[in-house]
């Protein structure tokens, strides 16, 4: 069975969720990126004030606090691309034992679709899995670098090189947080993903479920109104 073949198990209601999760994904990940200057989104709001804990540390003798500060931002980035890759781990084994898939999938949809259906289901939750896991990685690097960056800046606030150094590492800082975000947003919709299972409306009200999760998170939160008030 060729690939055209194959595309005729999924009927049209199928494509258009898919369509859809991916459009909400590329969307969702735009807006909170680049938001508008009126509604600024939380990770907007902490890019600043990562910005601004490098000033502070700069000026900051002994810099114990930062170091601590820059382990824990790795060990979250450590912790998720482990679990992202024992999550491909199990997708992999799980399209390999298509007999149990099948049988799985039977019960719980009362469908009989052949095992394709189920592996390329799967699949897809995989790609957004494996997203996050390289966003995770690149993450944990760029706060590695961001550390050896800190590392050179001079304890003396005075030294032409304080300034600038500090900038540096505060760009790499929000570079990785930005990547970290990234991969976050791909776990949810490879969560998301993982509704197709149960058909495409489940898929569609899993990707709208998604959607205005991270809308509230992101521009109608409380944390949101805390890091305004403070910033303010």
């Amino acid at each position: 069975m060729d690939w055209m073949d194959r595309l005729t198990l999924f009927d049209t209601l199928d494509f258009a969720a898919v369509a859809g999760l991916l459009l909400t994904w590329l969307v969702a990940g735009y807006l909170i990126e680049h938001p508008p200057k009126s509604r600024p989104s939380v990770s907007v709001l902490m890019s600043s004030y990562r910005r601004d804990w490098m000033r502070q540390f700069v000026d900051r003798d002994p810099r114990i606090f930062d170091s601590q500060m820059l382990t824990i931002l790795r060990q979250g980035t450590s912790f998720f691309a482990s679990a992202s890759m024992i999550a491909i781990g199990a997708g992999l084994a799980l399209i390999g034992n298509t007999e149990r898939l099948v049988g799985v999938a039977t019960d719980l949809t009362l469908d009989t679709a052949p095992a394709i259906v189920w592996e390329i289901k799967i699949v897809l939750a995989l790609f957004f899995v494996a997203n996050a896991f390289l966003k995770f990685v690149w993450s944990h690097r760029l706060f590695g670098y961001c550390a050896v960056v800190m590392g050179s800046v001079p304890n003396d606030p005075s030294d032409p090189q304080a300034g600038p150094r500090g900038d540096t590492a505060a760009d790499l800082n929000i570079y990785a947080s930005r990547s970290f975000n990234r991969g976050m947003r791909s776990l949810y919709f490879a969560m998301a993903a993982v509704t197709w299972l149960a058909g495409p409306h489940a898929l569609i009200l899993g990707t709208l479920a998604t959607g205005i999760m991270l809308w509230r998170r992101e521009f109608a939160s409380q944390s949101r109104a805390a890091l305004l008030h403070t910033s303010s």
